[in-house]
């Protein structure tokens, strides 16, 4: 389809748009392919009229990826009528350069047509940046940055969320309500409860900062992989949280990656425990074989204490030894029937199937106490270490595999913030977090 073939008489407008210094495009919105486009439009991009008539939007927008996003993008603008857009625009000798876009829905012969109107924003950020000042070039950085920022303050409930992150998710950067239900709504449900226990922990204190690695849905309803991290910002005059404030990293490159290697593998390297992949296999198993005999299953989930500091002190290949002897000893203290592996870092998980409250209390002293008694000898130097542990079992704290381990997860946090070097048994299953 060409540009005449829908609007035969354009010389007036062709004329009137030649002295608009801003890029005017029109575009067909089914398939996002380019009209027509002003001087302005073909000159910021450093190509000739007939070089931009041959692209798409999804040819030149960098921030809009594959029909389908298109397609979502274009049914909103069908439906407010007017829709802005801050995206990055790509020029013929491959450099990028950002513009706000606004769109309108026009009518010619029956048929529904968008004008997009571009302004190159580069100097605006420059001269935004000069004026406001360090704090601010700062802020403006972060939200240039690939990664997104989010702002929450709980006492309204409302959260800012940076164009960054509604660029990461596809979201235009008047779409995304600025309420929490926005991001919480997105999370992957199997992640949800897990996600919230962190944040609710923070809060609460029982955790120096909030983070997590989730799988968050984007605008075309596939998940990204991303790592949040966040901290409290601010507390009114009596203590309680006003604000919190984090980064979110997409993260589905790398774990996507590191889905394949632990694929590749059951075995953990490094201490040849089995690894998480193949702990939450044996795992799920051994569940579902107590839920049908009717029998009880124990989780043990523990890490050492004040690993990082061996890891500073000695370097780590001190601290590889230092794992490698005890998951060593605890193998050989563990019963044949029960499923030893290592989580991750320096945490690690014992399934016990068939085993009640009372015995795998029993059991988890008894490996303390062969931690702590344990000296790793590396080089000229002796060290000692301790662990911390986090009980739970079926069916008396949880009925899943993922509300167990948060029940085991939740004891272990208790057990840290009494001291350490402890065992704490869960006492009731986790609650959901109101938000």
């Amino acid at each position: 389809m060409e540009c005449n073939d829908i609007v035969p008489n354009l010389e007036f407008y062709k004329n009137l748009c030649a002295h608009i210094s801003d890029a005017v495009y029109l575009i067909e919105p089914d398939s996002s392919k380019i009209l027509w486009v002003n001087p302005a439009g073909y000159k910021d991009l450093l190509m000739d009229e007939d070089d931009v008539l041959h692209q798409s939007v999804l040819s030149l927008q960098k921030d809009v990826i594959g029909p389908q996003q298109w397609s979502s993008i274009a049914q909103v603008i069908h439906e407010t009528k007017r829709f802005t857009f801050i995206g990055n625009h790509k020029r013929k000798n491959g450099t990028i350069f950002p513009v706000e876009v606004i769109t309108s829905v026009i009518q010619y012969q029956g048929k529904e047509l968008f004008l997009s109107i571009a302004r190159d924003i580069t100097n605006r950020q420059l001269q935004e940046a000069d004026l406001i000042g360090r704090e601010k070039n700062i802020w403006t950085a972060i939200n240039a940055s690939s990664d997104g920022v989010w702002d929450w303050n709980i006492i309204d409930n409302s959260v800012y969320f940076s164009p960054s992150l509604k660029r990461m998710l596809g979201y235009g950067p008047d779409e995304m309500e600025t309420k929490v239900e926005t991001w919480k709504n997105n999370i992957h449900p199997h992640d949800l409860s897990r996600v919230m226990q962190a944040l609710e922990e923070h809060i609460q204190g029982t955790r120096e900062r909030y983070e997590s690695v989730y799988r968050l849905k984007n605008r075309n309803g596939h998940y990204l992989w991303v790592h949040d991290i966040g901290c409290i910002t601010e507390r009114l005059k009596n203590g309680e949280v006003l604000n919190l404030t984090g980064i979110v990293r997409d993260i589905t490159d790398y774990k996507t990656h590191e889905l394949r290697l632990m694929e590749m593998a059951a075995y953990d390297e490094l201490t040849h425990l089995r690894n998480r992949r193949e702990c939450i296999r044996i795992f799920d198993k051994q569940l579902e074989f107590a839920a049908r005999s009717k029998h009880q299953l124990s989780v043990l989930l523990f890490d050492l204490d004040f690993f990082k500091t061996v890891n500073d002190r000695y370097g780590h290949l001190a601290g590889d030894q230092v794992l490698k002897d005890i998951a060593q000893i605890l193998s050989q203290h563990v019963r044949k029937s029960d499923y030893l592996f290592r989580w991750g870092g320096e945490e690690f998980m014992l399934i016990c199937p068939s085993t009640s409250r009372e015995e795998v209390c029993i059991l988890a002293e008894k490996l303390r106490n062969v931690i702590e008694k344990h000296i790793t000898h590396y080089q000229n130097i002796t060290i000692s270490i301790t662990a911390s542990f986090g009980l739970a079992s079926y069916p008396e704290n949880a009925q899943s595999r993922e509300e167990l381990t948060l029940s085991a997860d939740s004891a272990l946090y208790t057990a840290k913030s009494k001291g350490r070097n402890c065992v704490v048994y869960a006492k009731t299953q986790p609650g959901q977090v109101t938000l």
